[in-house]
Parts: structure tokens; sequence; C-alpha cells
């Protein structure tokens, strides 16, 4: 309705209230019934504050359709309706602890003179979709969303295909079912209400989003943004079976209504709950200080990770519920709770540009330059996209309004587009064909998304690829800041120039001394005679890694013999397939990259290996090992150990692989092509023991990983 103003009014401060009221409007909508947000929850509290400050000063701005007098937007038509015995209203938010100090100041004036002192049980704050839920003699007859707090939407078919909400309570025990029922449920003296109506968050594990995003994506659809818009667009499909394929669970942390003897505290009710069978958010604390429930709530925003499911806060709730109840209601929420939100990690803002990193292995990595906006409390210019492929699939163009994500500390990232903020002159980007430091042509292994530039003289790469040489080849004393130094006083172009550096060169460089230089050159010269498998893991060509160069090592003589092997003949080799195959090829065939082999040559470094060496015999023969993770020993000195003793060693999982080596954070996919396989997992301890064998190959228990 329209608002009229007084006197005592400003005509702009009735005109901005209006918008204000049109824009909540607008977004409830958008976030309510067509599960299509287009801004962030903290862009969308920020509106909210404004109205009802500005209300405050001027009460009579506030009209009966103001949305702060609401708590959500109408129930969809294609439901049916259900209106609330009890209002399911929202809570007021605080930011910070003394956010939380005035709250607490301000709400306990209401408390009553006979309370008790008061107690507090924190919560977290569950990112999901808010349903009420009916029972009658224990059984569920009726599930609805909050819609308006008033009237919401009747969900119930839908509900009924969630696998933890109780279709009857108790739940009975597994010692019960295991008996037979040969005996009374352990939960049959529970007093359960004739009609119990239980508030509760039908939301989305992390885990569980992933792996359905995962089945969005193979399927060709449309990845959902975010957990919470996964769960509430699951439990408001008109087709129950789609809702019944989506891993939905179910949370309960309140009574509404019951027509019997309940729990009177929220703790109490919190395992009251639990006992009847339902799920309940976790972790939960009770305090008896402020002081003390304060350090929690702060606590827990670097900790918000550790949760299984997205939180966006904690909720803070007076223990007593006579006690709450007495305190009131104020506007759209009860005094006696108070949500403490983390800081916002989700905003929107515009895609100026897209720029182009280079790795150093080559991989050209988009990321996204973006007009400024604080996520998380940081002010972000800059986010990743992860990959080309990535942004085709989302279709991010240049020029859309995009929603900006930050997950703890970790880079941001672009989400999506809001497409429905299109104005039509938005850009698609096209995907580099050339390196944009050098100018080299890119290359994109077929069935790969990486794109990469492998010119070994390209200046992005060149500290790095100079820093991974050095790190393959066991320079001691030269680090990625002394690469640096080198690189920026014109002293070295490629790794190969460091066998021409001299001694009154380094000295003439700050922090180089007669000791430091001596060692670093006697490095150096050590580096000419390493074996030739380090040198060939050294030059960086991608997917070539220690595994894989030691294979290589032993069935070419030299490295020129390597330069000129064809796919096929490269493909024919156990342990190498044909991405890595077609990389190899592929860098030897560049023109820089064949002048930087041969200029290793000249300085004197070893480009000749063992040739075609014979398995060793011993305990080990005829076993293929595949190793991940870290261990005690660099993981090249582990394949020697096994090769010693007899044993092959391949860079991935195959169905020829007999055993997977596993250390600290082993590869989640070698892991899983292992379990996939039946492949026995071992550690290192368990490998040992196996050289140790005297009389054949043993048989290890699997490792758990």
């Amino acid at each position: 309705m329209p608002i009229q103003h007084s006197e005592t009014v400003s005509q702009d401060a009735a005109r901005r209230a209006e918008q204000l009221q049109d824009q909540i409007r607008a977004h409830n909508h958008r976030y309510y019934v067509l599960n299509a947000p287009t801004i962030s929850d903290a862009e969308y509290d920020a509106l909210l504050v404004e109205l009802q400050k500005l209300e405050e000063r001027h009460p009579e701005l506030a009209t009966p359709d103001s949305p702060t007098q609401r708590v959500g937007t109408e129930p969809a038509e294609a439901f049916g309706k259900v209106e609330h015995s009890t209002p399911i209203l929202s809570l007021d938010k605080a930011s910070n602890a003394e956010e939380i100090w005035k709250w607490w100041e301000r709400v306990s004036k209401e408390l009553p003179p006979d309370a008790d002192d008061p107690a507090w049980v924190v919560e977290p704050k569950l990112d999901g979709l808010t349903v009420v839920l009916h029972y009658e003699d224990g059984l569920f007859i009726r599930g609805a969303t909050r819609g308006d707090g008033y009237v919401g939407e009747d969900v119930t078919t839908n509900l009924r295909t969630v696998p933890t909400l109780p279709l009857h309570i108790p739940i009975p025990l597994s010692s019960d079912i295991d008996s037979g029922g040969e005996r009374e449920s352990n939960r049959s003296q529970i007093s359960i209400p004739g009609r119990l109506v239980v508030r509760g968050e039908a939301i989305m594990l992390i885990e569980d989003f992933e792996r359905l995003n995962e089945r969005e994506v193979a399927a060709k659809s449309k990845p959902f943004a975010n957990p919470r818009n996964a769960a509430a667009g699951s439990l408001r499909q008109l087709d129950p079976s789609i809702t019944a394929e989506r891993p939905l669970t179910m949370l309960a942390y309140a009574i509404v209504d019951a027509d019997g003897a309940v729990p009177d505290t929220q703790w109490e009710t919190l395992a009251y709950l639990r006992e009847l069978g339902f799920g309940v958010p976790d972790p939960v604390a009770r305090f008896e200080s402020i002081e003390d429930l304060i350090v929690y709530c702060q606590g827990w925003i670097e900790k918000r990770d550790q949760m299984p499911y997205e939180v966006d806060g904690l909720v803070i709730k007076v223990d007593r519920l006579a006690t709450r109840e007495a305190m009131g209601v104020v506007g759209r929420a009860p005094r006696g709770a108070v949500a403490f939100k983390f800081p916002g990690r989700e905003a929107t803002t515009e895609l100026l540009d897209i720029g182009v990193n280079v790795g150093r292995t080559g991989a050209l990595v988009p990321y996204a330059v973006l007009a400024p906006v604080e996520v998380g409390g940081v002010t972000i210019r800059k986010a990743t996209l992860h990959n080309f492929e990535d942004m085709r699939r989302k279709d991010i163009r240049i020029g859309d309004r995009v929603i900006v994500r930050r997950a703890g500390d970790v880079i941001p990232y672009v989400v999506g587009p809001v497409v429905e903020d299109r104005a039509g002159d938005e850009s698609v980007y096209q995907t580099p064909q050339v390196c944009p430091s050098c100018g080299e042509p890119v290359v994109s292994p077929a069935g790969q998304i990486a794109v990469n530039c492998i010119n070994v003289e390209c200046p992005e790469q060149r500290v790095q690829r100079i820093s991974h040489f050095v790190g393959v080849m066991d320079i001691d004393g030269m680090g990625e800041r002394t690469a640096e130094l080198l690189v920026d006083r014109g002293l070295i172009r490629t790794a190969a120039d460091l066998y021409s550096l001299n001694r009154e060169e380094l000295l003439a460089l700050e922090g180089f001394a007669e000791k430091s230089t001596e060692n670093l050159l006697v490095a150096i010269e050590a580096a000419r005679e390493r074996p030739l498998a380090q040198v060939i893991a050294a030059l960086g060509i991608p997917g070539v890694g220690g595994i894989v160069s030691r294979t290589l090592s032993r069935h070419y003589s030299t490295i020129h013999e390597l330069r000129q092997a064809e796919m096929e003949e490269l493909e024919a080799i156990e342990g190498i397939g044909p991405h890595t195959a077609e990389a190899i090829v592929t860098w030897f065939g560049r023109r820089k990259n064949r002048a930087f082999v041969e200029k290793l040559d000249r300085v004197g470094v070893n480009l000749e290996g063992e040739g075609r060496v014979q398995p060793a015999a011993g305990p080990l023969e005829n076993t293929t090992f595949v190793i991940s993770g870290t261990l005690s020993q660099p993981r090249r000195e582990i394949a020697t150990l096994i090769e010693d003793h007899g044993g092959k060693v391949t860079s991935s999982v195959s169905r020829n692989t007999d055993f997977l080596v596993v250390g600290d954070s082993p590869g989640r996919t070698k892991v899983r092509r292992a379990r996939q396989l039946g492949t026995p997992v071992i550690d290192e301890e368990q490998l040992r023991a196996m050289t140790d064998a005297k009389n054949g190959t043993p048989d290890p228990p699997a490792q758990q990983v």
C-alpha cells in the first residue's frame, strides 16, 4: 500500500521507505518462491536494516504490509496452504560481541521479576528451508514451509520422501529391532502428546551437495549454486519423485505446539527431540555466563567449515521456555533469542574483465577482475574462475553481475552469473590460443580441461620453472628468491644458464658472501652428474614426474632417443598413458624446448641413462606398485627400493596395479580408483615388510584410507 507521509516525515523519507519495501518484497519473492536469489544474504540484510531504522525513526512509515511486519513471502500457488497455529517468526541479528551485549542489555529489561538466573543455549544457524512438522498420536500427518510465518505451503508428500524425517515417533532403538519385538521398546515410556508440532530445517550436507552437483554436471544439467538453494529447490518440487532422488536431511530444534507435557527448557527440548528419533543440530552448548557465551560464538567464526553442513551463524536462545515467552515479541522477532551472524561469504558484483595467470607448469588459469566488493570482511577485486571449461559450463561473461564466494581463508571464486540481470551487451570470453606471456601457441591435451604453455623460456614461468629444476636436481643453497634475483639481474634466462654462472657475478649480488657463493657453485657442479631420470623430471613436462621419468630413463639410453620417440612407441611402455605420451611428444616438438635440452648438453649435464634395464630379481618380482602421499623418504627413493627388490612402479592405478602404497595426504583419485578395482592399499611399513620377505611376496592386509 502507498505510504502516506505527515508533516513530520519528509517526502524523501517516505519515498525511500516505499523503495525499500518494494525491493525487499521482490527479493523475498525470488528467494522463497522462485528459489533464484539475485543478491547475497549480507546485501539483503543491509536493505532490511535500513528499512527498520527508517521505520523506528518514523513509526508512521511502518505500514501493515511492510516486510518488517512479516517473515518472508506469500506461499506458491502450486501447493496447498497450511495456516500455522502459532506464528513461525524469524530472529533479530547480531554480528559481533558488542551487538550481543546490546541485545541482552535491551531484552533483559523484559525478564519476569520471578525469573531464575538466566542461561542460554547456542545452536548452529542452519542454512536451509524452515519446515513445520505435525504429528498426531505419534504419526506424521502434515508438513509445511514457513511461508510468511502465518501461512505456509503444504509439502507433506515431499517431506515423506526425506529419509531422516520420522514418519512415526518415537523411532525404535536398534536394540529393540534386534530383539525381534519380543520386549517393549525402550522408548515406549517417553511421553508423547497426542498432537505435537515441531519446527525444523530441511538441509543438504556439504558432502551430499557435492555428489549431487557431480551428478548434475555428468547429466549436462546446471549445478546448484549452494546447498541452501539445492535443499529449498528439492523440497519444493511438484513431482515428489524428484525430491526422493535428492539427498535431503531434516534437523529439528523446537516444539511449536503440543497438547501434552513437553520439556520446559531448550536444552531439554533438544534432548527430547533426539530421543523421539529426530536429528538435531550439532554442536550445541549451554552457558550461564554471557561472557563465556560470546567467547564461544566468536570462536566458531574460524571453525565454521568444520561443520558438515552450511551455517551462516549461531542462534542464541534463553534456555527456559516460559521466560522466553514472557519476554514477548517485538515486530517480527522474539526478544528472547538472537542470531549471531558470521561475516558474509557471498556477494554480487560486476565482472569487469577476465585475466589469465600462467603457472609453473604452464597451466593457464583464468581469473575475474571485479568491481570491488566486501566478502567476509575483506574487499575483493579479483577472484578465480577455476578453468576455462568451468567458465563455459557456467556461461560466465564479461559484463555479467556475478556471485562471488569466499569460504574461510581460501581464494575467492566466482560461483556463477546472475543471468536475470543481463542487459544484452555482455561478451563471451574466448579461450586463448596463444600464451599471454610469451605468445607461443598453447596446448590442450585431448580428454583434459587444462590449457598449457610449454615454452621453457616463457617470461611468466621463468622463475618458477628454474625453481622447479633446482629442486628436482637437488641444487642446495638456491631457493626461489635467489632464482628471482638472478633472473632480474639478467644473469640467467633458463635453468641451463645456471651452469655458466661464475664466482664474480655471484659475489656482486646482495647477500652473497664467499662461503655461500662457494657452496652454491659446488652444488651446481654436482648437479651436472645427476641421473637421467632426475633430468627428465626437472624439464617440467606436464604429467612427467619422478615415477614416469624413472620409467623413461630405463627405456631410453639418452634423452636424445627419448626426444625422437613417437606416440605409439611411448604408449607401449607400461605406466605411460596416451595423455602422458602426447605431452612428451608435444613438449619435444617445440623448437625452444629442444634448444634448452641442447644447451644442457653443451654445459655438460648428464643426458645418458642406463638404457633398457632388466628388472631385478627379488621378493617383489612381477608385482606393480603405485605410490601416493608423503612418506618417510622422497618418492623416487621409495620407487628405487621397490625396483631394487624386483618390483615395478607406475604413476596411476589400473587393473595391472597390485598394491597402492600410501603416506600422509594421499591423492583422493588414486585411493578411490584402488577401492573401485579392489586393489590392496598398504602403508610404508607394510611395504618394507614385503621387501624383507624371503619366500615370495606376502599378502598384507589392506589399510583403510
